[in-house]
């Protein structure tokens, strides 16, 4: 007996036949089933995340966590938590009171994405505003760009009305600054690689004298967070390598790199050497892995190996032949999934409905880069 054709019936059956097609599947997709899903918030970040406190008594993670849940827009939510950070002078590794470059002059980079909105805004090199997430959020917003560097970053910061500061050391950034200049530069005349090799000499001496925290030589904050409706939006700022060459702009403003947000998948930004991440645009490739189905864990292992397949150069290896550096990544899904990475052990920060805390990273290797 031949099957009745109901108006539903056909309407179906096209809609299937349509991305059935050839074409459909060229594009690299899948046919999918939608189906209602669970999201569990979460706001993930580096460790210093959930150190710096608001007024409040709220750290980056747990001041972000609280605005998505109450309503807020996600991006909105952790660019607040950065703030925080941005604004403590403790922390030498962003915003005010991060560490200068070689001339003293502490220059920020930061970059936001909207995975909803499928926007993006970064600024380079900016100097006098101690909130650089914020001009990025701004360049987002205000023009049809991703990046502004310079001083063009800063008249657009000061068009924006953004408060421009001649400079924004604290005594303590200052000081380091300082201990550092006398250690790698004594006598005014070396040739560029030798004072390059005294000053990383003298900044890992200092490291391991106690003086600066090995997190804060490289610097950097990324923070990322996914709404219970599967929003994600993150958020990337710093005030880069310390003592950095002036103008040099690491990975924390490259979409990409630094951070890489897609609505339809996830999240994934990085601290460490920024370098070694830019060479592979890892971020990317942590998002592109979990479009192909892995968790963000495994994702995350994608990148780190890539990252050691390319460092080839002796001077960036260790005894063991492995990378002498570290590079982290933290990385969610729109299901609230999360996963923090490194080349070596280390720590990160994350808040959910049980609230702030700091973890231990998934490590590639034991031990930990030699001083």
């Amino acid at each position: 007996m031949k099957k009745q054709i109901t108006r539903r019936n056909f309407v179906t059956g096209t809609a299937v036949g349509a991305f059935a097609t050839p074409a459909f599947f060229a594009l690299g997709q899948s046919p999918q089933i939608l189906t209602k899903q669970v999201v569990k918030p979460v706001v993930i970040s580096a460790a210093n995340g959930n150190i710096s406190k608001d007024a409040d008594g709220l750290t980056c993670v747990a001041k972000a966590f609280k605005l998505l849940t109450d309503g807020s827009d996600v991006l909105d939510a952790v660019i607040a938590g950065v703030n925080i950070v941005e604004l403590d002078p403790e922390d030498t590794s962003v915003g005010y009171g991060g560490l200068p470059n070689a001339d003293g002059i502490v220059q920020l980079d930061s970059s936001v994405m909207h995975g909803p909105l499928k926007r993006a805004g970064a600024v380079a090199c900016l100097e006098g505003v101690r909130t650089p997430s914020l001009v990025a959020k701004a360049v987002m917003q205000e023009t049809d760009h991703h990046l502004l560097v310079g001083e063009g970053a800063q008249r657009f910061a000061r068009n924006m009305g953004f408060k421009i500061e001649d400079d924004l050391n604290t005594e303590k950034s200052r000081k380091l600054w300082r201990e550092w200049k006398r250690r790698s530069d004594p006598g005014h005349y070396l040739n560029p690689k030798e004072r390059a090799e005294a000053g990383q000499r003298a900044a890992l001496a200092m490291v391991a004298e106690g003086l600066l925290d090995p997190q804060h030589y490289y610097g950097t904050i990324n923070c990322d967070g996914v709404n219970a409706k599967g929003e994600v939006c993150g958020v990337t700022t710093t005030s880069g390598l310390a003592w950095k060459i002036p103008g040099r702009v690491g990975d924390s403003p490259i979409l990409g790199a630094g951070l890489y947000v897609d609505g339809a998948l996830g999240a994934a930004g990085s601290t460490g050497r920024g370098e070694a991440n830019l060479f592979g645009l890892c971020s990317f490739l942590i998002v592109e892995s979990m479009r192909n189905g892995m968790t963000p864990k495994d994702a995350g292992m994608v990148a780190l190996k890539r990252i050691v397949f390319n460092t080839i150069e002796k001077r960036l290896l260790n005894g063991r032949g492995k990378p002498n550096f570290n590079v982290n990544f933290y990385i969610l899904n729109t299901r609230g999934d999360h996963a923090a990475v490194a080349l070596y052990g280390n720590k990160y920060a994350v808040c959910t409905e049980d609230g702030p805390r700091t973890a231990s990273v998934e490590a590639l290797f034991d031990g930990e880069p030699e001083k």
